[in-house]
């Protein structure tokens, strides 16, 4: 209820607006003169924190300020009504010429599943918590058709609580933030080589723990764990997130073929999801890259993507190499509010090898991702671990942990990203990330009626060496 001075509201201005009903109703029975009231509409948001950042929110006018509610807005806020009438000195009207009946806005229906957005967010404030990580966030999406399912972060807030919010925490992370994303951008490396014919999965190389490179070779870049030289495969290389195995490989693919791979996938460039204020992330353009670049771009440093990117890109991986523009809309009253992109990564032959290699991320003895393992089910996914740069040099003390994976891996349904920044106690994406992208998809999985795979689940690629980088 709105408290006014005059019964012409829109000429004199507001006392309080949304006043208490019972307190204006016992304002307004004193008498004063000149003073009334009138009913006005405000959005409320039944859900409250689930899916705030996402929803955004509304001003007092009902325009949208931030999240789909700006995105969809002119959709949402239909058409007011309007009339020319012809009018006689003292106002009264004499004839109509054109009128024009107000138009409704349209329901806007979103790809968000309820329960599995409120269990992400519940999964991520436990991880964070537990690691005492600055902050977290993690994308669940359905990969054959691109529709998010889940886009959680934390911390949260109250939607209905949005202008006391500050404007830092509404922010939806996985969409226009960016970070390093460290060994889960080894799969591009790979890839591209795959596809160049360069090398097979079980193509082996005798790699050292650590490889010199640069300028009269004064550049170094050595694997996690201290090792003796070992021989170890392509496939392997991926599931130990061996550092000197992928810049070994990048070597041989090169800049300008790595770099072409890199604008393939789309790092660099929006996936024109369905959000306001998306970033393209920052890669650096082929003519500034220095003789350092081969041994930090291949192993997700020195670029940076956004978690909506990364999701998407496994996304392909799942969909049999073919990547689908991420959407958070399914319709606009009854219509789709647009026709999502298509357009195919890698071919099937190499999709498939890459699936394999990426299940045995999760499943070979030894490998990064074990702990993201779920019993009955194959599961494929990557593991990542990012120094934070602070605009000097990498922190010795800030790491961004992250999971990337799918399930089932034979023929995924859906695909989970994790990330937390700065955890403490621990760095890597396997021991922070994955248990989250487990506990997410063990309990999405029945949720969704997602059968375990038959027995026995589809064999791992070769691995008998353990090494490397998480």
């Amino acid at each position: 209820m709105t408290a006014v001075c005059s019964s012409k509201v829109e000429a004199l201005p507001i006392i309080e607006r949304f006043a208490d009903p019972a307190k204006a109703a016992r304002f307004l029975r004193r008498g004063f003169a000149g003073i009334s009231s009138y009913p006005d509409e405000r959005r409320t948001y039944p859900e409250g924190t689930v899916g705030a950042q996402v929803i955004g929110y509304a001003g007092v006018d009902d325009t949208g300020l931030g999240g789909l509610e700006l995105a969809y807005n002119a959709s949402l806020a239909g058409r007011a009504g309007s009339q020319t009438v012809v009018r006689d000195p003292s106002g009264r009207v004499l004839e109509v010429l054109h009128s024009r009946a107000p138009q409704e806005g349209a329901d806007l229906f979103t790809s968000l599943d309820h329960t599995i957005q409120a269990q992400a967010e519940q999964v991520l404030r436990n991880t964070v918590r537990e690691w005492r990580a600055k902050d977290g966030t993690a994308i669940v999406l359905d990969p054959t058709t691109g529709t998010i399912l889940a886009m959680a972060q934390t911390p949260v807030y109250n939607d209905n609580d949005t202008p006391e919010v500050p404007t830092a925490d509404q922010t939806n992370r996985a969409v226009t933030d960016t970070y390093e994303p460290g060994s889960t951008f080894k799969l591009v490396t790979i890839t591209g080589a795959l596809s160049e014919g360069l090398v097979t999965p079980a193509t082996r190389f005798t790699l050292p723990y650590e490889l010199r490179y640069g300028p009269c070779y004064q550049c170094t870049v050595h694997d996690a764990d201290a090792r003796p030289t070992e021989t170890l495969s392509v496939a392997q290389i991926l599931s130990q997130s061996s550092n000197v195995g992928a810049v070994t490989i990048a070597k041989m693919l090169g800049s300008q073929a790595l770099q072409d791979w890199i604008e393939k996938f789309g790092f660099g460039s929006p996936t024109g999801i369905d959000y306001p204020g998306e970033s393209g992330g920052f890669v650096l353009p082929l003519a500034q890259w220095s003789e350092t670049t081969i041994g930090n771009v291949p192993i997700g440093q020195g670029i940076s993507v956004t978690p909506i990117q990364m999701a998407s890109v496994y996304a392909a991986v799942a969909n049999g190499g073919v990547w689908i523009q991420p959407h958070l809309v399914e319709r606009v009253g009854s219509r789709a509010p647009q026709a999502w992109r298509h357009r195919r990564l890698m071919s099937p032959v190499v999709d498939a090898e890459v699936k394999t290699m990426l299940t045995g991320v999760v499943a070979d003895p030894g490998a990064t991702g074990n702990e993201a393992k779920i019993p009955g089910y194959s599961v494929a996914g990557k593991t990542g671990t990012a120094q934070v740069s602070d605009g000097h040099g990498y922190s010795t003390t800030d790491y961004t942990a992250s999971f990337v994976g799918m399930v089932p891996a034979s023929s995924p349904r859906l695909v989970v990203l994790v990330k937390v920044d700065d955890p403490r106690g621990a760095i890597y994406g396997g021991t922070v990330a994955a248990p989250a992208f487990q506990k997410i998809v063990s309990w999405a999985v029945p949720y969704l009626g997602i059968n375990p795979c038959p027995a026995p689940c589809p064999a791992s690629a070769d691995n008998s060496v353990t090494a490397s980088t998480p």
